[in-house]
């Protein structure tokens, strides 16, 4: 097959970016043909609220990545698009994650299908924002509309997916992130961080934003059930919005020896000392579809407290793999507190890795075959 997919890529750093790179490594594994059609300017400057949307990694070298998107120039998705209809590919994934990215979106697969021959496919991230917007039912309607299916990776996105269209959806897991390289002992991850083996570690891992329920952790940490443990929560990401709040909790709570705040986007060759060096990560999500995060947990064999909120818990089998309460400080103080005195990591570890199994890029792929192949059974 010959398989185009539209989406971040290198130069632009980010999990959707390493995600769709990896998608094309599983395609091309397969004896795909295989073309990632990435930006030339992604965001605006002015609405991107991050330090710098771009990687400092090496690029892939198997891949074809081709940068030819502006997301604002409705000129430019009509180029687009005729140049990817004249490329005619068998299958034009979408990699859609906001909105913003649907008029754009939208007007490439428009022009590209005038050739008769490319079948489309959405590869639904989220299609309701974790934040929303007004328009934001209006925009993503109007990319449904264009696509021939969807592959989503939580119930939670298919069923909000299912409100939108009657089009075909296939439900595939998150696949691990494998791209960070190879495990190491805690030890000497722990070194690489200026650790002690002896300290007791938490990790949040990601970008910060109000929907991944930092502040409730940082309340769940200030409980002095937590505190006796003495406890350490390395914070390892960027803050998306104002960390003012945040330090405050952390100075209302004297919690300044116990919060590790490394304020940056961790890059690739780093990942691993953060989730070797922890005993647990934990996600204290609001809401969510499904998380990257989990993912890399799962490639690192790390046992992971999350919420029960949208496709966390289709990922994590509580006191299995991991342990699942409800979004709120006392249920992950408890949890923190009988992780420790129960000694669960070891027995969680042995869930993780029995779990892992499941969540491969060649499974992926053959679902998106199978999309494929009922969309054309039809046509």
């Amino acid at each position: 097959m010959k398989i185009i997919i539209v989406g971040p890529a290198h130069p632009f750093r980010g999990g959707i970016a390493m995600f769709n790179e990896q998608l094309a490594t599983a395609f091309q594994t397969q004896g795909a043909q295989v073309e990632i059609v990435t930006f030339t300017l992604q965001y605006p400057s002015f609405l991107f609220p991050g330090k710098t949307q771009f990687s400092e990694e090496n690029p892939p070298n198997n891949l074809t990545v081709t940068a030819a998107i502006n997301s604002i120039n409705p000129l430019n998705w009509i180029k687009v698009g005729k140049i990817l209809k004249n490329k005619q590919a068998d299958l034009l994934i979408f990699s859609y994650w906001m909105p913003f990215m649907s008029p754009c979106f939208s007007t490439i697969s428009y022009f590209t299908k005038k050739n008769k021959c490319t079948t489309t496919i959405g590869l639904i991230h989220n299609i309701i924002p974790h934040e929303k917007r007004f328009g934001d039912k209006k925009l993503s309607s109007l990319f449904v509309n264009q696509m021939d299916g969807f592959v989503t990776m939580s119930q939670s996105v298919a069923d909000d997916l299912s409100t939108f269209t009657q089009k075909p959806i296939i439900l595939t897991p998150h696949p691990l992130y494998n791209n960070f390289g190879n495990g190491k002992s805690k030890r000497e991850a722990r070194k690489n961080l200026g650790l002690l083996d002896s300290d007791k570690i938490l990790l949040f891992f990601g970008i910060i934003r109000k929907y991944k329920g930092l502040d409730i952790l940082l309340k769940a940490i200030a409980n002095n059930h937590v505190k006796k443990l003495d406890v350490k929560l390395i914070v390892a990401g960027e803050f998306y919005e104002d960390e003012a709040e945040y330090r405050k909790i952390i100075h209302e709570n004297s919690l300044e020896t116990q919060v590790i705040l490394v304020n940056s986007f961790i890059p690739n060759n780093q990942v691993s000392n953060y989730f070797c060096a922890a005993d647990l990560v934990v996600l204290p999500y609001r809401n969510a579809t499904q998380s990257g995060v989990t993912q890399i947990a799962y490639h690192f064999e790390k046992p992971m407290l999350i919420t029960n909120v949208g496709g966390l818990q289709e990922i994590v089998t509580n006191k299995f793999s991991g342990l699942v309460v409800n979004p709120n400080p006392t249920e992950i103080t408890d949890s923190i507190v009988d992780f420790y005195e129960f000694n669960l990591e070891q027995k969680l570890i042995q869930g993780v890795k029995t779990e892992k199994q499941k969540y491969s890029w060649e499974t992926m792929v053959d679902k998106f075959q199978q999309l494929f192949n009922k969309i054309n059974e039809v046509q």
